[in-house]
């Protein structure tokens, strides 16, 4: 755990927050600053800052996290009417929390991305 990762802190219970869904690779919270009806944050249980810094292996910490998205889709009514995952790497990319995490946004048409 990074000492003052607020995604680490959450995961520890020393943050309270709502999560909707846990396993021991990932756990699933609603974004505090949504950008849409339905906006969660997938967040690994391992401290890995950035796509770049995880080892070998992690592989199932990954397909954790997609299948946790895929749930939680499902559960928030978004899956069928389409949802976009986004994971942001780095400062020039948004990144506001040094811990990898995949956003699940949906519950309205989303703008194009290009």
């Amino acid at each position: 755990m990074a000492e003052d990762c607020i995604f680490c802190k959450i995961r520890d219970g020393e943050i309270p927050a709502d999560i909707l869904r846990r396993d021991e690779n990932c756990f699933v919270i609603r974004d505090i600053a949504p950008v849409a009806p339905a906006h969660l944050l997938v967040i690994p249980a391992e401290h890995i800052e950035y796509l770049a810094d995880a080892r070998s292996g992690f592989h199932e910490t990954v397909g954790a996290m997609f299948s946790a998205a895929r749930e939680v889709a499902l559960e928030e009514g978004i899956a069928e009417s389409g949802y976009r995952l986004v994971v942001n790497q780095r400062d020039d990319a948004g990144q506001m929390v040094p811990h990898l995490h995949l956003h699940v946004i949906g519950g309205r048409r989303l703008k194009g991305m290009g």
